[in-house]
């Protein structure tokens, strides 16, 4: 009782709103509402067709050294807004992004002393919600050493989800769990589900700027609450004055299309400050790699050294006389003998081994018109390339080089980072001092006009639109564990990477292993069809785009070569034809400022049959279909997986195209105006 008192004496000192506050997506599917609880507690609710998503979740942090920011909070203001515009990519899975959302934002103080406050902005589109918490600059808060942000999602049914465990070892590179939502235990984002009743939801972040990366853990039931990446230095995120969260997304759809094409994280992002970035140029690449993964070639100098003169002519050649605009050379420079893996002390990232001239390499290459690609390889060792940042970039552009795939090669939390005292400290991947450390790299590479790729990443949160040059990155399980890896990715692997990963941006997957075969291999080796490998062009989106395997394997198989030639690396549109999360997806996309069409489809260890309608195709024009697709007998859990049929049909809007998906199957379209 004394404790109902001295709470309505002390709201009773504040000026405060008794009403929830409302926003609706522009459609009116979507409602959303900010309220507090009876105890003060900032909190949030979602529907979608009048049924609940989101139940009554709440809001809060707790801090290392100050109370926590949990309770006793009351509603002072409200604002609102509307937005209906569009804007252009300068590259990315389609053209034209439509932003089109109401907002709301509700501001919460605490009824203390301190009358700490915070807003609560929420942007609410067809496609899904997004929040974030923003702080002023306050004396009760001058700097916040945030403990945990205590975020939750009250999700209001079961269904089945498709996650990977967050705080494990390997960073983001695991096969995907379906499990119900009621069975996750600490999982990344972005996590996708499906309700009991068929919604579609996933669970991200956007705009992950000077904040620890966010984890989502299960409390009970479908009851899930944030956790932040943690950090050695006892605080997760440490902020000065005035700053905000990331946006918590939820991306939400009645099925598996509105998933796909939803461009909410980008929108949520800030727009480009670097101008203009027509330097850099989408396209597909070969690269000194795969032989490594095979163990053929060693990073490692001495006689199996793979980055070699001679042997970087001999790619560059292929290259040329291919059509392939880049080259990939990891192992190049100094620092890969001996224990380099979550190592990374002795690299130099400007000096060459003594087998490798990069000068004349590069002046080789741009002799021929092939661009190299750089490569940074830190070892998880961000001290040491930190000091060298400035100075290996400028190298880097004072050869040409424009594009650069940089790799953090360690266990989670096993990232080498300085320590503010002259000493190290080890870091988690997506902790905060990495969140700002990729920014730093991709700030610093287009002073240098360099596009960057970074591997062994913190996730996509949709920065590429705020910094066009951060072109692509990994981020989950490639192509590379298809060559050394017990089990291989297994079938339905792309089908859940495409309705998982691939919704927070474009994903250097590495794809193009025309041989079907890895290390040691015993037939068959990797699950997969000739055809499906051709998909994955189509289907997994990056506007860098590699054929992993080597020239000799990839010249051994010329149709598929003449498709890999042929495909678009950047889009004018992208749509989702027909799918199911985790199962097969069949995904169009035009080639940006033409009239060309390619359809990409996959599937997991079922065979499918397909029925393409080509409603999205110009009307009255006539276009000559190329289809690449799976042979009779093609199996790609069997014996001849190889087998491939490539025939060619004219076709017009409205016509349908039938296409067989063989066991871990699949199929590419080229569909270009007849004549062309």
């Amino acid at each position: 009782m004394i404790r109902s008192v001295a709470f309505a004496a002390a709201l009773a000192a504040f000026p405060a709103l008794a009403h929830a506050g409302t926003v609706t997506s522009p459609d009116g599917r979507i409602v959303a509402t900010l309220d507090a609880t009876g105890e003060g507690v900032p909190s949030y609710s979602v529907s979608f067709d009048g049924e609940p998503v989101i139940t009554e979740s709440t809001i809060g942090f707790t801090f290392t050294d100050v109370d926590p920011m949990r309770r006793n909070f009351a509603i002072v203001e409200e604002t609102t807004n509307s937005v209906d515009t569009t804007w252009e990519q300068p590259w990315g899975e389609r053209r034209i992004i439509t932003d089109r959302h109401n907002e709301l934002a509700v501001t919460f103080r605490q009824q203390d002393d301190a009358a700490r406050q915070m807003t609560v902005r929420m942007r609410v589109f067809d496609d899904g919600i997004g929040f974030r918490m923003e702080f002023p600059e306050q004396d009760s808060l001058p700097v916040a050493n945030i403990a945990e942000e205590l975020t939750e999602f009250r999700i209001a049914s079961d269904g089945e989800a498709w996650s990977i465990p967050a705080g494990d070892w390997n960073r983001y590179e695991y096969l995907y769990e379906r499990t119900p939502i009621s069975a996750l235990s600490t999982v990344h984002t972005p996590v996708t589900m499906i309700l009991e009743n068929g919604t579609h939801i996933s669970f991200h972040e956007a705009a992950l700027v000077d904040y620890s990366g966010m984890w989502l853990r299960r409390m009970e039931g479908t009851r899930l609450r944030a956790q932040l990446s943690p950090s050695p230095r006892g605080p997760k995120v440490i902020r000065e004055g005035a700053f905000h969260t990331p946006w918590r997304t939820i991306q939400i759809a009645d099925g598996a299309a509105g998933l796909f094409e939803s461009a909410m994280i980008l929108n949520l992002n800030e727009p480009n400050v670097l101008g203009d970035v027509s330097w850099f140029e989408p396209h597909t690449y070969l690269g000194i790699w795969w032989e490594m993964h095979l163990d053929t070639h060693s990073w490692a100098s001495g006689e199996r050294h793979g980055a070699t003169t001679e042997r970087a002519r001999e790619i560059i050649d292929f290259a040329a006389e291919n059509g392939f605009r880049g080259i990939l050379i990891e192992g190049w420079n100094l620092g890969w003998d001996g224990a380099w893996f979550g190592n990374g002390r002795e690299f130099s990232f400007t000096e060459a081994y003594p087998d490798f001239d990069i000068v004349a390499v590069t002046d080789y290459a741009r002799e021929r018109g092939v661009r190299i690609i750089g490569h940074h390889e830190t070892g998880g060792n961000i001290d040491v390339y930190e000091a060298q940042l400035e100075e290996a970039m400028a190298f880097y552009e004072s050869l040409g080089i424009d594009a650069v795939k940089s790799g953090y090669v360690a266990d989670a939390g096993g990232v080498i980072a300085p320590d503010g005292e002259g000493g190290e400290t080890f870091v988690w991947h997506d902790g905060q001092e990495m969140v700002n450390h990729h920014l730093r790299v991709v700030r610093e590479a287009a002073e240098h006009r360099i596009a960057m790729n970074p591997h062994e990443p913190i996730k996509d949160t949709g920065l590429r639109r705020t910094y066009p040059n951060w072109v692509s990155r990994e981020g989950a399980r490639g192509a590379e564990y298809d060559a050394w890896a017990v089990p291989k990715n297994d079938p339905g692997h792309v089908p859940e990477l495409i309705f998982t990963r691939m919704l927070s941006g474009p994903f250097d997957y590495t794809p193009g292993v025309f041989s079907l075969a890895g290390r040691g291999a015993a037939e068959p080796d990797i699950p997969s069809t000739l055809a499906r490998q051709l998909s994955f062009y189509i289907t997994i989106y990056s506007p860098i785009q590699m054929v992993a395997d080597i020239p000799e394997n990839i010249a051994a198989w010329p149709r598929a070569l003449d498709f890999v030639q042929r495909v678009g690396v950047d889009w004018e549109e992208s749509l989702l034809l027909d799918g199911a999360v985790g199962e097969y997806a069949v995904i169009a996309r035009q080639v940006r400022e033409d009239s060309t069409w390619f359809v990409g489809g996959t599937t997991d260890e079922q065979p499918r049959d397909t029925t393409i309608t080509l409603d999205f195709l110009d009307p009255g024009a006539e276009y000559l279909a190329t289809i690449w697709e799976d042979g009779e007998g093609a199996d790609g859990m069997g014996d001849d997986r190889h087998a491939m049929n490539v025939r060619t049909v004219t076709v017009r809007q409205g016509d349908t195209l039938d296409v067989h998906m063989a066991r871990a199957g699949g199929f590419a379209i080229e569909i270009a105006l007849s004549g062309e």
